[in-house]
């Protein structure tokens, strides 16, 4: 598992010493005993200002969403239900329980908060996509235009090649005209290399300051191109924390077809696969995957099992609303520990 994440609360107000302040002795002290006293105040100084400030300067947050990075700490992003799929707002601490590997953990972080995020759309550029492009175009501006106004965004096209939407010197934005101007230069052509652009959207993800990071994946088909296979894929998932929604847009008789690709990504990592019957059907799904992202709750727990042996820890999250009605939850399956030595994975865009 990557370094993860714990939270850092908001800065406390310190008491600071006015260096302007002056004190009436009230009276008249020989030169001797005054620089006694002097000597004296000084040098309970140190003391008095360590036991009075509350951390260094340089440890505080910049802002509300700075997060501190802890190889000891799991940070879930989870999605509460109920039975109609319809989003559940309002639970508490006390409402969920989380298990690894079957073993109950202590929740020790937990809030429900609108924060903002990275984004990455990742977008199917071969050629059978050309029918599909004025669609695809609409959605992805629908998620922009519903995300949070402090989100960063980028785009990762696809075809045999991969490589970016933005110019080389924006590595995010949150300007929708910024976004609708980059997806109307797709022009769909060439076959699909699916597992090597979710690679390096991976990759990307990492530049971003938002500490809760989600990518977005529009494709027709599976991949007939790519250097990555799927187990390495899905193994760079794994050792990210980002959720994965897919979106799939697909052809009856598209030989590359393959659904099950796309439902695996995204409920490994929380996510979820979206298979629209209808192409007027994929710009509500964006706006919905938009309002799911915004909605969700946010688990942090120390677990019981403190061994740093690289080994795949399983995660089962549960909730019911105050205690009564079982709720369905969605959030990543799993996770890799830490271990001694771990492997950061990279892989770069090729221009076309």
């Amino acid at each position: 598992m990557t370094e993860m994440p714990s939270f850092v609360p908001r800065p406390q107000s310190e008491p600071r010493l006015n260096p302007a302040a002056h004190f009436s002795w009230g009276i008249r002290l020989p030169p001797p005993a005054l620089w006694s006293l002097v000597i004296l105040v000084l040098s309970a100084l140190p003391s008095f200002c360590g036991a009075q400030t509350s951390a260094p300067l340089q440890n505080r947050p910049e802002h509300p969403y700075t997060l501190r990075v802890n190889v000891d700490m799991v940070i879930l992003r989870a999605t509460a239900q109920d039975r109609k799929n319809v989003l559940v707002s309002g639970l508490g601490k006390d409402d969920f329980q989380v298990y690894e590997d079957g073993a109950l953990q202590t929740i020790k972080s937990f809030s429900h908060e609108d924060i903002p995020v990275a984004v990455g759309l990742v977008i199917d550029n071969s050629g059978s996509m050309m029918p599909k492009r004025a669609d695809v175009i609409a959605a992805a501006l629908a998620f922009a235009r519903s995300s949070n106004p402090q989100d960063q965004m980028f785009v990762v096209n696809f075809n045999e090649k991969v490589w970016f939407g933005l110019p080389d010197n924006i590595p995010f934005t949150g300007e929708v005209p910024q976004l609708e101007v980059v997806l109307s230069r797709m022009k769909p052509d060439g076959e699909t290399a699916l597992y090597d652009a979710i690679a390096v959207a991976l990759e990307h993800l990492k530049k971003g300051s938002r500490d809760k990071k989600v990518l977005i994946v529009i494709s027709d088909g599976g991949d007939n191109a790519s250097k990555h296979k799927l187990a390495e894929v899905m193994a760079l998932v794994g050792q990210s924390d980002a959720i994965v929604y897919t979106i799939g847009i697909f052809d009856d008789q598209d030989p590359d077809r393959d659904p099950r690709v796309l439902n695996r990504l995204a409920k490994n990592t929380g996510g979820e696969a979206f298979l629209p019957e209808s192409l007027k059907d994929v710009a509500p799904i964006c706006e919905r995957i938009a309002h799911d992202i915004r909605n969700q709750y946010t688990i942090a727990y120390v677990p019981t099992n403190r061994s740093r042996d690289g080994s795949y820890r399983s995660i089962q999250v549960k909730a019911s609303e105050r205690g009564r009605r079982r709720l369905l939850v969605r959030t990543r399956t799993g996770y890799f520990a830490p271990s001694a030595v771990q492997p950061s994975p990279t892989a770069k865009a090729a221009q076309p």
